[in-house]
């Protein structure tokens, strides 16, 4: 193993294989894979590919690493392959770059602009929503990815990007995402050859940092900068004037198309392929949605008022945890539950692990929003929820993410009901991001009640 030396008493998950390691586990089911390890112990040795990393299965051992950046640093092999293709945005630059990266991009994100995005967001679902027909059926991946790169790129450029590089665009990020998780795993002598995927993924990244550099050259010039979210960066300042160079930017702005657009896109699918599943709880959402809406799409001072379909998108953040695996590098030597780590050694913890702790979460499969009812949910659960990680380096994005999920969620069920096309394989594929392999759903139109229907 590169670096540090691990303490002999941390057990070794099972069915490690020579040089391939835990590899197979992780490409047959990767949420599964897991999902198993606590049985094995609060810390387990697992293989990924030629690499060895310590994997964190406890609640309160896992917080220690995501509020102590400095000693638990990003790296590893997924955030080493995530920095080779983003550069060092918010969330793979390490610690002595972060807090000032993080004071910059903050403005970008405050409460009051978040409710200037929405109303962009809503106009773009409303689009989504209203290109379909009665009978339809929709690929939701492509359709979800389609709704959340729109919203992505009217809040970051507002017209900025010609609609002709769109296509071209949705397209690299998708070879990006898929590729970070592949070469994350994949022996480093293979990384460079044109093999698995190596051929399209340079090119990818070379286009997006072109198609965000443009951009950013044509921003500088304009005398007149628009309400976007690049504008909120470029304009940034530090306290002593200071901002982002055009280089900074790009790395900020493609960390954001990558991450951001995966992850929401993600808790769509399977929010409403869960929905599909679980009728009675359908038939709920409808009633609140029917009630507060009374038939037209979502706005952002809804929000407040949808609380059933808030609680969904959190469980499905739960069951569904678009980020299922992530690594960090310990910078000294140092203590995690009685064990002694060196420095190097990699270090590896999982969403998805914790929100299927049958001691945090009861029947963790069952999908039921019901558990984050304010009257019954815990101080536990609440804090070992982490699809956007936690502490400093807490996606900056989280809240962005979660409204445009729920403003899509309440305008496409209103609207629509969705039923998911038999025979189809909807298992978690291996990526950076958990998502179903397929999913292609019928879309029927609704008729709202006339007794709720606006006059």
């Amino acid at each position: 193993m590169p670096g540090g030396v691990l303490t002999s008493s941390i057990a070794t998950a099972p069915h490690r294989l020579p040089l391939l390691g835990h590899l197979v586990s992780m490409l047959r089911d990767p949420a599964g894979f897991v999902a198993s390890l606590p049985a094995s112990g609060d810390l387990v040795r697992i293989g990924m590919g030629p690499i060895t990393a310590v994997m964190v299965c406890d609640p309160q051992l896992t917080q220690q690493v995501l509020r102590h950046d400095r000693v638990f640093d990003k790296g590893g092999p997924v955030f080493d392959r995530a920095r080779e293709a983003i550069g060092d945005g918010l969330g793979t630059c390490p610690h002595s770059r972060h807090r000032r990266l993080r004071r910059l991009m903050q403005p970008a994100f405050h409460p009051s602009r978040i409710a200037e995005y929405a109303s962009v967001m809503s106009q773009r679902i409303i689009e989504i929503a209203e290109s379909w027909h009665d009978g339809q059926i929709v690929d939701v991946r492509a359709q979800m990815k389609t709704l959340t790169l729109q919203v992505t790129t009217a809040t970051l450029f507002a017209h900025s990007v010609p609609e002709s590089s769109l296509h071209r665009i949705f397209r690299d990020v998708d070879t990006v995402v898929d590729g970070v998780m592949r070469r994350a795993i994949m022996p480093a002598s293979l990384l460079r050859l044109p093999i698995l995927g190596n051929r399209a993924y340079w090119p990818a990244i070379t286009r997006l940092r072109a198609v965000i550099g443009a951009v950013i050259t044509e921003r500088r010039t304009a005398d007149v900068h628009p309400a976007d979210l690049l504008s909120a960066v470029v304009d940034a300042r530090d306290t002593d004037g200071g901002g982002l160079s055009d280089n900074e930017i790009v790395d900020q702005i493609l960390t954001l198309f990558v991450a951001g657009t995966e992850t929401t896109a993600s808790a769509l699918q399977w929010a409403l392929y869960l929905l599909d599943e679980h009728p009675d709880l359908a038939a709920r959402l409808r009633v609140e949605l029917d009630t507060v809406l009374a038939g037209r799409p979502a706005r952002y001072d809804d929000l407040p008022h949808l609380p059933l379909t808030g609680r969904i998108i959190t469980e499905t953040l739960r069951v569904r945890s678009p980020f299922w695996l992530a690594t960090r590098t310990v910078t000294e030597d140092t203590e995690l539950g009685g064990h002694r780590l060196a420095k190097g050694t990699i270090v590896a913890y999982s969403p998805y692990l914790l929100h299927h702790r049958a001691d945090l979460y009861p029947d963790p499969d069952r999908f039921d929003p019901d558990r984050w009812d304010p009257a019954v949910a815990t101080p536990a659960q609440r804090s070992a929820l982490i699809p956007f990680a936690d502490g400093a380096r807490k996606c900056i994005g989280d809240t962005f993410a979660v409204t445009e999920a729920c403003l899509a969620l309440a305008t496409i069920a209103a609207r629509w009901e969705l039923h998911a096309v038999p025979g189809q394989d909807t298992s978690a594929a291996l990526s950076s991001i958990l998502r179903p392999r397929t999913l292609r759903m019928r879309v029927t139109t609704r008729h709202v009640p006339a007794r709720v229907r606006t006059s």
